[in-house]
């Protein structure tokens, strides 16, 4: 697997488009960061990390509307791949969907949103944006 970020994207795009309540991923430090943030910004329900064998799983519960049946997360888009990678400055932060959205980046600091990333005044890889 070349790409883990877009195959973890891809895994909780489909059992959102499914109607799944929850999916288990392959784990990896950067995956775990970008669940927390996910949570913390309430776009899924809850989330667990299981530790068997080297590796380790994350089981994500997927957030619904109980009204609706829509989904927390409208789209999970990759931005930079392993083919081409994005960075951007504190100056030049992405804003999703007019400041509705979050974009998650990968910095010096650690794996945040950009608007934490913005008032810390430092800039990185984004890699992917949530609405």
């Amino acid at each position: 697997m070349t790409d883990p970020i877009a195959d973890y994207l891809t895994r909780l795009r489909n059992a959102i488009m499914a109607h799944h309540r929850v999916v288990e991923v392959p784990a990896s430090n950067l995956k775990k960061e970008i669940t927390k943030i996910l949570f913390e910004k309430g776009y899924i329900l809850n989330y667990k990390f299981i530790e068997d064998g080297p590796q380790g799983t994350i089981k994500v519960a997927l957030k619904y509307d109980p009204t609706t049946k829509a989904s927390a997360i409208k789209c999970l888009k990759r931005v930079s791949t392993p083919g081409l990678r994005k960075y951007t400055g504190y100056k030049e932060m992405p804003r999703v969907i007019n400041g509705l959205g979050i974009a998650i980046l990968s910095t010096s600091k650690g794996v945040m949103t950009d608007k934490e990333a913005s008032t810390l005044k430092i800039g990185g890889e984004v890699l992917c944006y949530v609405y």
